[in-house]
């Protein structure tokens, strides 16, 4: 007889951007470390349906899962931290639940009762948990947001409810707080620590483990302080101070003792030993200073939050860990780049160009001049998504379409080498209507792609609504491009590469998204190898018109 499905809830306190989703995350690692099947889900207070439409420069980048789901970027690090897949069901937002919810009330599934936040809204969330939870011996379930918050309410008492339901033996509460140091005074203080858990139990939710966390390590006493005023075993206490990389709070867990307890509260083979040596061979390699560095300008807009890309900078740290090398990450600023000489002047500073996702026409031709800097200087390129059609734009302007564009940014250009692809007319600014989640993709036999990949069958994560125009694919040879990956069954182009360039890979995929610590994507490992074999660059002579709007 299988057993039942233990739970783990991650609450936060204090304020927010605490690090609940790499908690979580981290306690996944542990328990898959330890043979267990593990899921993890965000449930998310804001009152959206899903993440497709939040402004990535506040909230960061929109992560998708292989089933099509626009979530929070916490899903990546799920994925990246257990190495697994997740699915549409590990992303729970507010508005999905009230719109499930008045649907029902709307087919009479209520048969005329009232519709209150209980029993139904948190019924419905915990009906979510469970369907999410269904069939692993571990699920883990971060809630967003920071206790007290007046949106997070229902989700906290659907959590304390949730104990009834499925028995207190098991669930297990995780509560994140914030141990402020005072300069003046040389203190760690506790008290916001304790006015959370304080807030938290008012709630009905008693913590069974405390992760404090602050800017530098607190001192040994700060533990019998908290276990006194919040009444939580010292042993279940885990001080997390700053760390070097987000990848060694899983070993700092580790040797706190927090696994074990989790282990032994919830009868889930507590004396089976973690194997980590993978994950400490990686963090080591992240943590070490290798004799050589690379450096990688990332041409975009957001240039004020690094969550925008998240996935694209640690696909790109992940790689050049691997390959025993530094890296470092350069943003540049796609609307600085007016003219040749700033282009020249800027990337020939770089090893290689990594162009990523986005939407819109701000900044457009900087990536323009960027992709095409690249295709006649020979420089290392790698293009995602957008950065695909920014490539395949530079080429036909340079092919002579000088005003080639995507009717993205240009509907009247009258050279549509980017186009909306067919029942995507009309859809351009609603959500949940793009190619979302997972493609097929065959790759040319002897190309660069298939060479990277080894193989010519492949799977990736999509998230568009604008494609390469098939009438002229022909025109791409000419252009100094060739279309090396298409769908199988749509032939729609998936991948380019430069003709005679010694790397320069675009794909209409997001390979970030399956990219892991402990093993690289392909694509990021291919673009980090060609940098380590990059010389001296050569300075190109790079004339476009410019067309922007």
């Amino acid at each position: 007889m299988a057993r039942a499905t233990k739970f783990v809830f991650v609450t936060g306190g204090v304020l927010s951007g605490l690090g609940k989703g790499i908690t979580a995350a981290s306690i996944g690692n542990l328990l898959k470390a330890r043979g267990l099947s593990v899921n993890l889900q965000k449930c998310d207070p804001y009152l959206n349906v899903d993440a497709g439409l939040l402004n990535p420069r506040e909230h960061g980048e929109c992560f998708v899962t292989k089933d099509g789901a626009e979530t929070d970027l916490d899903l990546g690090h799920y994925e990246r931290f257990i190495d697994e897949e997740l699915t549409k069901k590990s992303s729970l937002m507010s508005g999905q639940v009230l719109l499930k919810v008045i649907q029902d009330e709307r087919d009479g599934k209520y048969e005329g009762r009232s519709v209150q936040i209980i029993p139904h809204i948190t019924g419905a969330i915990q009906d979510g948990i469970l369907a999410a939870g269904k069939g692993v011996d571990v699920h883990i379930v971060e809630i967003g947001g920071t206790v007290g918050d007046y949106e997070s309410l229902s989700f906290i008492e659907a959590i304390r409810e949730f104990s009834q339901k499925v028995g207190r033996e098991n669930c297990l509460y995780v509560h994140v707080v914030y141990l402020p140091y005072l300069g003046a005074s040389g203190e760690t203080k506790t008290k916001p620590a304790q006015n959370s858990v304080r807030d938290l139990r008012g709630l009905g939710v008693l913590p069974d483990i405390l992760v404090a966390r602050s800017e530098q390590p607190a001192e040994a006493s700060v533990k019998r302080k908290l276990s006194l005023f919040c009444g939580v075993d010292e042993s279940a206490i885990a001080l997390l101070p700053n760390a070097k990389s987000i990848y060694e709070v899983p070993l700092t867990l580790e040797d706190s003792g927090v696994a074990e307890v989790i282990c032994k509260r919830l009868d889930l083979d507590g004396d089976r030993k973690a194997d980590l040596a993978s994950w400490r061979e990686m963090v080591k390699n992240a943590t070490h200073k290798h004799p050589r560095t690379v450096a990688v300008g990332v041409v975009a807009k957001y240039l004020d939050n690094q969550d925008t890309y998240m996935s694209v900078f640690e696909a790109l740290r992940s790689a050049a860990w691997s390959n025993d090398v530094n890296i470092d990450i350069r943003w540049i600023d796609a609307e600085k780049l007016d003219n040749d000489e700033d282009v020249a002047a800027v990337l020939s500073e770089v090893d290689g160009i990594v162009v990523p996702g986005g939407f819109g026409s701000r900044g457009v031709e900087g990536k323009i001049r960027a992709a095409a800097y690249a295709l006649e200087s020979k420089k290392p390129y790698l293009g995602l998504c957008y950065g695909l059609h920014m490539a395949v734009i530079a080429a036909a302007r340079m092919g002579g379409l000088d005003k080639a564009n995507t009717t993205e940014c240009d509907p009247a250009t009258p050279y549509a080498v980017i186009d909306t692809m067919d029942g995507q007319e009309g859809k351009q600014n609603t959500g949940g209507t793009m190619r979302l989640g997972d493609y097929e993709c065959h790759l040319q036999a002897g190309s660069l792609a298939a060479r990277v990949y080894g193989t010519t069958e492949i799977v990736e994560r999509h998230r568009h609504r604008y494609e390469c125009m098939a009438r002229y694919v022909p025109e791409y040879e000419k252009w100094g491009i060739r279309a090396v990956g298409v769908n199988p069954k749509t032939k729609l182009v998936e991948v380019i590469e430069g003709v005679e360039h010694p790397f320069f890979l675009a794909s209409q995929f997001h390979p970030e998204f399956k990219s892991r610590p402990t093993r690289p994507h392909p694509m990021f490992d291919g673009f980090i190898k060609s940098l380590l074999m990059t010389t001296t660059p050569v300075k190109a002579n790079i004339k476009l018109q410019n067309t922007a709007k």
